[in-house]
């Protein structure tokens, strides 16, 4: 009976102490902000170890999760070293994000200032080993790596994971064309050379190279430094040895050409007229390169894209319009005695319940060139971001194209947000790139959706590298001026490098009541279809025109800054049938034209011959104060006729002390963009005097991104 009750009272106890462990362990919310050094990370995975529950933080490094005293918080982020850190009686756990410093079996490639002697030759002499050559490798081959290192333009680090030592003046070999090079050699290459690059390790390199690919092997084929069967027979013996590592092709990323804007006298062409611009592709495209520490392709830089990526500080439209003008002339920062004019609209933001009902249709590249970490994980990743802002009462459908094109969802609800989710993280890469099918099916499956009076509009995530008829930008430019008549706007998404299309995107978004993104990360897309999901997805006007007379008697000279590939004719202005830009909800457009004033002298005029059967008038009096007369014209989303606004601009030029903060930002943003264009109409093109005109309109930067331009800035010589 003693027995009975020692056990007896024994159960209580252990059943006592599981109810207060049960209390002690009780989950409660643990909240923080992730960041580095530079400010908040987005897209830092927040896990429970040994669970499987996880979250990743906002655009603002933000997050939040439900765990107990007992449970391990994982934070990990590409790049960064994974930290640990118990929850304990902690309900705020804040974490600083430190860079990964390479350990183990690695061997680092240093470029840029440091100086290296060639792993083959001890006699050879010292070389800088670093090329834009080397960002082809960049997450192409698996063990292989390419980061840039402190910021500096062609300072990068080439790592080849799984060989022996990490020791400074270990470098792998460098092979052109089956014979031994220097890092220099590979460095002085023209990527439009190259054919393939094909990257081995460990006992693969030292198999076909001895004790000299101890440290791995680079291994370049040009396209015409070897007979054909040769270069057969070069590739076959690599392929003896690791026919498991893929070949990795050279930079193949297009640029459309263009010729930047020259200075026009309103004598012989009175009238400058062209189509807003929106899009911001290029910003987020320059600030890849200059990140990655690569020279930044001339053509890549469309300076009106790189202005529009920055909100300002515009009035908001008060009347029937849904934009409001405003107007600013001022000094042009980079040409002494010259002018300069801001041109700014503001859309009207509509409130999100007032918003429309949507019918999206996310056209989604899965072909071949998508497989790598910087495209579809990436792009699935972005959609998830658009996916959380739907509402019930939205729909979206999936189209994918590879080989060829198919339905993977049909129109869902945007409240079954599992659904849709699943529905892309099952999508996988792989085949040939048939983009022409692609735009049919997700056009066709969106006309059947048609919402009249709604949001309709195809999303399409892709690199660029694809098919349409003979693949030229013609092509695909009469596909989608046809597919636009059907009344559904048109989003592009780019994503990756190597391959990317940039000139087949633009082209797309240009001809498509469009606009156009550059995805380079998952802090952009949470800006993009996060915090700017209604302007990039709702518009509110389409075939917005702008069309400046200015005044001789004031004006010797003008040109419009950026805009080469939005430019009209004066009479397409009154054209109904002419495609122009879309607004979207909330949005700003800027535009800038640098003025040579009436009697200053300048390098820059054109000289105009005396016309001999026409007489220019000058002005009457009663507008001799005025600088331009502005004209307006745009459509309603669903509408075909062109309602048109006029506005003017005094002649009162301010000094830049006295311009706005966003006068002195845009006219920064604009100096940097013709700086990486290498302008010849720019005479000033220090990076210093750039970056002190932008500290002057830095101090309204909630966000941070005007920092990070200002760091760029600081990143070019």
């Amino acid at each position: 009976m003693k027995n009975v009750k020692i056990i007896s009272l024994g159960i209580v106890m252990l059943i006592t102490f599981l109810n207060l462990t049960a209390v002690k362990f009780t989950e409660q919310k643990i909240s923080g902000v992730v960041s580095d050094a530079l400010g908040p990370l987005a897209g830092v995975s927040v896990s429970i170890k040994g669970t499987n529950k996880k979250t990743t933080t906002d655009f603002d490094g933000k997050y939040a999760i439900s765990a107990n005293e007992k449970d391990v918080l994982l934070f990990s982020f590409v790049g960064y070293k994974t930290q640990a850190i118990s929850v304990g009686k902690k309900t705020i756990i804040n974490v600083v994000m430190k860079e990964e410093i390479l350990t183990g079996s690695e061997v680092v490639v240093q470029g840029y200032v440091k100086e290296e002697r060639v792993v083959f030759d001890d006699n050879a002499p010292k070389v800088k080993a670093i090329s834009n050559n080397y960002t082809a490798l960049q997450g192409q081959v698996y063990g292989v790596s390419v980061t840039p290192k402190n910021g500096t333009p062609g300072n990068s680090n080439v790592i080849i994971r799984g060989v022996s030592s990490i020791d400074k003046k270990q470098e792998p070999i460098y092979i052109i064309d089956g014979k031994p090079a220097r890092a220099e050699d590979f460095r002085k290459l023209n990527p439009n050379d190259i054919e393939k690059v094909i990257v081995l390790k460990d006992e693969k390199s030292t198999a076909l190279y001895g004790n000299r690919g101890k440290n791995g092997a680079v291994t370049i084929i040009t396209r015409n430094g070897l007979p054909i069967e040769k270069k057969d027979k070069l590739i076959k013996e690599i392929a003896t040895f690791d026919n498991s590592i893929p070949s990795v092709e050279p930079n193949q990323e297009d640029y459309e050409l263009f010729v930047e804007n020259p200075f026009n006298s309103p004598k012989s062409e009175p009238l400058s007229t062209f189509s807003i611009d929106v899009d911001n592709a290029s910003y987020t495209n320059v600030r890849r390169f200059i990140n990655q520490g690569q020279t930044v392709p001339k053509d890549a830089v469309r300076v009106e894209e790189m202005v529009n990526f920055f909100k300002y500080n515009y009035e908001k439209p008060t009347g029937n319009h849904p934009f409001a003008i405003a107007t600013e002339y001022g000094e042009c920062p980079w040409n002494e005695k010259h002018k300069l004019v801001k041109i700014g609209l503001q859309g009207k933001e509509i409130p999100t319940d007032e918003l429309p009902n949507s019918n999206f249709v996310f056209l989604i590249d899965v072909s071949g060139s998508m497989n790598s970490q910087n495209k579809l994980p990436l792009l699935k990743e972005s959609m998830k971001v658009l996916v959380n802002q739907l509402r019930k009462k939205d729909k979206v459908a999936i189209v994918v194209y590879a080989g060829a094109a198919g339905l993977v969802l049909p129109p869902t609800s945007g409240d079954e947000k599992e659904t849709i989710i699943k529905a892309l993280d099952n999508l996988s890469a792989g085949g040939s790139t048939a983009g022409g099918a692609g735009i049919e099916l997700a056009y066709k499956i969106a006309t059947e959706n048609f919402i009249k009076g709604g949001n309709n509009r195809v999303i399409l995530a892709t690199d660029g590298d694809f098919n349409v008829g003979a693949s030229s930008n013609k092509d695909m430019e009469t596909l989608i001026e046809e597919k636009r008549k059907s009344g559904v706007f048109l989003t592009c998404l780019g994503y990756g490098m190597g391959n990317y299309k940039d000139s087949k995107m633009e082209t797309l978004a240009n001809k498509g009541n469009g606009n156009y993104a550059y995805i380079d990360n998952i802090q952009e897309a949470n800006r993009f279809l996060g915090k700017e999901f209604k302007g990039s997805m709702f518009a509110i006007a389409k075939d917005v025109k702008i069309q400046i007379e200015f005044n001789p008697k004031h004006v010797q000279s003008y040109r419009l800054i950026g805009y080469e590939n939005r430019k009209l004719r004066p009479e397409d202005f009154k054209n109904d049938a002419i495609d122009a830009g879309e607004l979207g909800s909330g949005h700003t457009v800027t535009a800038l034209y640098e003025i040579i004033p009436t009697g200053v002298e300048s390098a820059f005029n054109q000289d105009i011959a005396d016309l001999k059967y026409s007489e220019i008038k000058i002005a009457p009096k009663d507008y001799l104060d005025e600088l331009a007369t502005i004209k307006f014209r745009y459509k309603k989303p669903d509408g075909e006729k062109s309602i048109e606004m006029v506005e003017t601009i005094k002649n009162n030029a301010l000094s830049l002390a006295k311009t706005s903060e966003d006068f002195k930002f845009s006219a920064a943003v604009a100096w940097f963009g013709l700086k990486l264009r290498d302008s010849k109409l720019v005479t000033n093109k220090t990076s210093k005097d750039i970056k002190a005109l932008a500290l002057q309109g830095k101090s309204k930067d909630e966000d941070g991104y005007r920092s990070e331009f200002i760091r760029l800035v600081e990143a070019v010589n």
